[in-house]
């Protein structure tokens, strides 16, 4: 294949997992690399690894010439591309790309593309589970956690299945899956985008280079989702939890039935590890693109019905007390804790907070009314959170993730449950939702078991 990148001047921005990727397969093809960043080299996890390739650092700010003066400028899924530099280096003339479309470039594989609000890592990583199951070597990741980067080098794919945030969208240009999938739209991201049209522009560039030749999964019970899938050219292939399809997947009662070319499947529900009408739907979508391939339903049922989940995605930590505690770190936006509020009976004590992405929290309003006995609120979003909630529900305000934990304990009766869903990001408080769930299943993991349980008064906001 050939090298399009030998002796180029390249800026790598956002010295993260994607940026340390793209830094090793821009070496291993002879460009000159500067790898830019706003925090300082001690402050970078993983960068030790690069120490024996020729690369310049940018760090601690991003120097504008540098940006003008490069042949491509390419950006880390994090990285927008309203910052300053960047926009220089477009003003410059400077070709702008991001990671995943610097990958698609030089891979052959058929993709599976996988976007959505919620449920998208969940059906990514069971997308390519089925795969791997049926025999064939699939490659998983993109903003899941493996960089797309690293499959160039990786040998021989049969599939990508790849997870791809509204972030990476905005950057592709020649992305073509062969299957694409959009879950759901909800609120989300607008501390980065200045309205929801520009959130759902972004997703919708999934779409924008299939042909009639390629397939769109979509969710027929989201308006938005269809609405966005209008003008697409790709043959859709639809999903319901709520309704029969004349084609395509749904679930009726208890069982999963697949109908495609006067063909019908049936699959019971019951035997499904993923709990949860949301969980469902995810797996609708994910057996798809194997099942269209014409991949063994038995073999892709086996698979699907093994799968436990991911961390941080509804796990249930433990049982204290009579109470379950779960751990949703990953439950970032309002559309997340509503889905998982839903596979839970009242009563229900719900841990959130975080940073503000700049949603509406009305929409957890009535979820929280119905199901909620107590809501402690904790990070910079606490006090907005429980001004537009009201007083539906028993309001505690807490500093520390240690305290919700201690005064959930202390609030919840047997039979009762502890959800945290914090509704925000992470990053108020820590790097990443892993680090905040992790810590959240360490004090759960904690709590002594003799510990009473009281109904102690806790003012309120």
């Amino acid at each position: 294949m050939q090298n399009r990148y030998e002796n180029k001047n390249i800026v790598v921005v956002g010295a993260g997992k994607s940026g340390q990727a793209l830094c090793r397969f821009f070496a291993a093809r002879s460009a000159h690399i500067i790898l830019s960043d706003q925090r300082l080299k001690d402050q970078i996890e993983g960068l030790a690894a690069l120490d024996h390739l020729p690369i310049k650092y940018d760090l601690g700010g991003h120097d504008i010439e540098l940006f003008r003066a490069a042949d491509l400028v390419v950006l880390s899924p994090g990285v927008p591309e309203t910052i300053s530099p960047v926009q220089a280096a477009k003003d410059a003339g400077v070709s702008v790309i991001g990671e995943i479309e610097v990958a698609v470039r030089e891979l052959e594989a058929p993709m599976v593309g996988i976007t959505g609000t919620n449920g998208k890592s969940t059906v990514t990583a069971l997308t390519g589970e089925i795969f791997k199951s049926v025999g064939l070597k699939a490659y998983v990741g993109g903003n899941i956690g493996e960089p797309l980067t690293d499959a160039v080098d990786a040998g021989q794919w049969d599939w990508l299945v790849i997870e791809l945030s509204s972030f990476q969208l905005e950057t592709m240009t020649s992305f073509q899956p062969r299957y694409s999938m959009l879950l759901n739209i909800s609120e989300d991201h607008l501390d980065r985008y200045p309205d929801m049209t520009a959130y759902i522009a972004a997703k919708k560039n999934i779409f924008m280079n299939q042909t009639s030749d390629d397939f769109m999964i979509l969710n027929a019970d989201d308006s938005e989702v269809l609405k966005s899938a209008a003008n697409s050219k790709a043959t859709p292939i639809y999903f319901s939890c709520r309704k029969e399809l004349p084609e395509g997947m749904f679930l009726a009662g208890q069982q999963l039935v697949w109908r495609w070319q006067e063909h019908e499947q049936k699959f019971p529900a019951a035997e499904l590890t993923l709990k949860g009408l949301h969980n469902i739907a995810n797996v609708m979508a994910a057996m798809i693109p194997a099942l269209v391939e014409g991949c063994c339903p038995e073999q892709i049922w086996q698979a699907v019905c093994s799968f436990s989940g991911l961390p941080h995605r509804m796990n249930l930590i433990r049982t204290l007390n009579g109470v379950d505690w779960y751990n949703d770190s990953k439950g970032t936006n309002v559309g997340s804790v509503v889905m998982s509020l839903a596979g839970l009976d009242a009563p229900v004590t719900l841990i959130a907070g975080g940073k503000d992405k700049g949603g509406d929290y009305a929409d957890l309003r009535e979820p929280i009314r119905q199901k909620v006995n107590h809501l402690i609120l904790l990070g910079e979003a606490a006090e907005r959170l429980g001004n537009e909630i009201g007083p539906v529900t028993n309001i505690v305000r807490v500093a520390s993730l240690e305290a919700a934990v201690s005064t959930a304990r202390d609030l919840t009766t047997p039979g009762g449950a502890v959800l945290f869903s914090p509704g925000c990001s992470s990053f108020d408080m820590f790097k990443n939702y892993a680090e905040r769930g992790e810590q959240f299943c360490r004090l759960v993991e904690n709590l002594e078991p003799e510990k009473a349980v009281s109904n102690g008064n806790t003012s309120g906001i």
